[in-house]
């Protein structure tokens, strides 16, 4: 096999791509005619093999191919037959790549009774007795007579930050841009312990959709502490208002207007008909009260005079 390997010129591998018969042969005997089609290509696997593809004709396996690998073994020796298997082409339908049970669980699938214990060498953690450089947390365990296990690691820390940063709940949410304020400066803010402190806090207040979360600084809502609305309406109007409903009229008196002065003709009386002496006492008239206030008034005084 080394010497093949080293003194090899071409010729082994043109051997071995010129036995399509030989490989055919072994994927009948294998398959049977009804489910090989045509020969599509040659693999080369290594200095001494390589493999002969062949369209597969079966049922549920569109675009796959049957793969049959020979090699030769010395110079003189025949070409063989490895093995015959049926493997899937460009085309073909396969199920992804395989992904191991704890990488394939996501935030939120883990369900009531549902257990995902940690690996052994999770970054994210390190034992309580070592330094963790959070000063929360080396004062809690110090506290503690290091009643914890594990510590949240740096790494723990920063994995999470990110990971909270970039959430629902981080400045780059719809909410947080469309908010007036952020939480930072929000009395129902409350700041986490340690070096967290300085960028993630609770949200407290239960109107916001974030009450009960962690909250990024820069997060915020529209139902900020700190939010003055001026409730006013919407259609201007006058400073000053009356309703008119609620106003009794009562009709003013009419002022008498100045008369002007009438034609001479108009208020003459003829004293030949109408003796001074017969006429009652009640019937004089101060001689402001007898000058006409209009024209018919005159006329009236005039005609009742006659008649006494």
């Amino acid at each position: 096999m080394t010497l093949l390997l080293t003194l090899d010129d071409g010729s082994i591998q043109r051997k071995l791509a010129e036995a399509v018969d030989l490989a055919r042969a072994a994927v009948l005997e294998d398959a049977g005619a009804e489910q090989v089609g045509a020969h599509v290509g040659v693999d080369r696997e290594d200095a001494v093999s390589a493999s002969h593809l062949f369209e597969a004709t079966v049922s549920g396996y569109r675009g796959w191919r049957w793969s049959v690998t020979v090699a030769l073994a010395g110079e003189e020796e025949p070409i063989t037959v490895s093995e015959v298997v049926l493997i899937p082409g460009p085309e073909a339908r396969v199920a992804p790549a395989w992904v191991p049970w704890d990488r394939r669980v996501q935030a939120g699938d883990l369900g009531v009774g549902d257990i995902f214990p940690v690996e052994k060498d999770d970054p994210r953690l390190v034992p309580a007795y070592l330094e963790s450089d959070d000063p929360a947390v080396e004062e809690v365990a110090m506290e503690a007579g290091l009643g914890r296990v594990h510590v949240l690691s740096r790494h723990g820390r920063l994995d999470a930050a990110a990971r909270w940063h970039s959430g629902e709940f981080g400045p780059r949410s719809d909410m947080a841009r469309s908010a007036p304020d952020v939480c930072g400066s929000c009395g129902f803010f409350v700041p986490l312990a340690g070096s967290l402190s300085a960028a993630f806090g609770a949200c407290t207040n239960d109107i916001s959709p974030a009450d009960g979360h962690v909250v990024d600084v820069e997060y915020g809502c529209g139902a900020h502490s700190e939010i003055e609305v001026e409730v006013t309406s919407s259609v201007p109007v006058a400073e000053l208002v009356y309703d008119d409903s609620l106003i009794d009229f009562e009709p003013a008196p009419e002022t008498p207007a100045e008369a002007e002065p009438e034609p001479a003709e108009a208020t003459v009386v003829d004293e030949s008909e109408a003796p001074v002496a017969e006429t009652p006492e009640t019937a004089e008239v101060e001689p402001e009260a007898a000058v006409p206030e209009t024209a018919d008034e005159a006329q009236v005084e005039a005609e009742s005079a006659s008649e006494h």
